[in-house]
């Protein structure tokens, strides 16, 4: 993997800084963790703990000033590219339940591979019949874990077509208003801090593993490219992840939410009880 390009970097650094929601930076590598405490934190559902690690770095916020003590003193020795492991994390703190590990993946105009638009791509908005309709069949977790359903871009779709259909073959394209054939993959983005575009894409559970994601996912980049905004891919899945290194995308880090399961160290009471 080839070093990421410094301003990508401290790019990536200051989104996760802000979505924080507490005044904490990056530490130097090979530094413990810098851990804060920020109830309102996005890096993880509210009353866990989130961390991010970038490379040798890493951040962490806890719901409040107990159990940041708590961390800092579970977390001194570890190095911080080990503290988005669950395992890891369970070897020095009770956890009740985690999220992830997610890797955390970047890409900029110049690295970007894209996938030629043939087979009708087209866009449509995000609450489009269509749209709802691929969101429903997929079901719940499946829906939840694309989070299709928060974009603010317009949707990027391929959707089964048969010798009458009029397909359009652009991807500016806005498709017809009404329901239409169903939807076989569609993706877009959500708008993040500091211009940064956040993909969501989702395949039909049948037609997956045949290249229809890359494809959307190339249209939803292209438009967030051409808007100047950073698209980011936080991805679990093996297939996922190869998706977007197909794509161009470099995995900067990794994010993992946790559930302690511990008593508060001024309260007594187990945390995430």
């Amino acid at each position: 993997m080839t070093a990421p390009d410094d301003a990508v970097l401290r790019r990536v650094r200051d989104l996760w800084e802000t979505v924080s929601g507490a005044a904490v930076t990056f530490p130097p590598p090979g530094s413990p963790a810098a851990v804060v405490a920020s109830p309102g934190s996005r890096l993880c559902p509210p009353g866990w703990v989130g961390i991010v690690a970038l490379g040798r770095s890493a951040i962490v916020t806890a719901p409040d000033t107990g159990v940041a003590r708590t961390l800092r003193q579970a977390f001194s020795t570890l190095p911080a590219d080990a503290l988005t492991c669950a395992d890891t994390v369970r070897s020095v703190l009770p956890v009740a339940e985690v999220l992830g590990p997610a890797t955390l993946a970047y890409v900029t105009d110049d690295a970007f591979r894209p996938v030629p638009y043939e087979g009708g791509v087209e866009r449509l908005s995000a609450e489009h019949p269509d749209v709802r309709a691929l969101l429903g069949a997929v079901g719940p977790a499946d829906a939840e874990e694309s989070g299709l359903a928060e974009v603010t871009s317009p949707v990027f779709a391929l959707r089964i077509r048969d010798e009458t259909s009029e397909a359009p073959n652009r991807p500016n394209d806005t498709g017809r208003p009404g329901a239409g054939p169903p939807l076989l993959a569609a993706a877009g983005y959500r708008h993040w801090p500091r211009d940064t575009a956040h993909l969501c894409v989702l395949t039909a559970p049948e037609r997956r593993g045949q290249g229809l994601a890359r494809r959307v996912a190339s249209a939803a980049m292209a438009h967030a490219l051409a808007a100047a905004l950073l698209p980011q891919w936080r991805a679990r899945p093996p297939a996922s992840r190869r998706v977007a290194r197909a794509l161009g995308f470099q995995e900067l880090g990794s994010q993992l939410s946790v559930r302690p399961d511990f008593p508060h160290p001024d309260t007594g009471v187990t945390e995430g009880a």
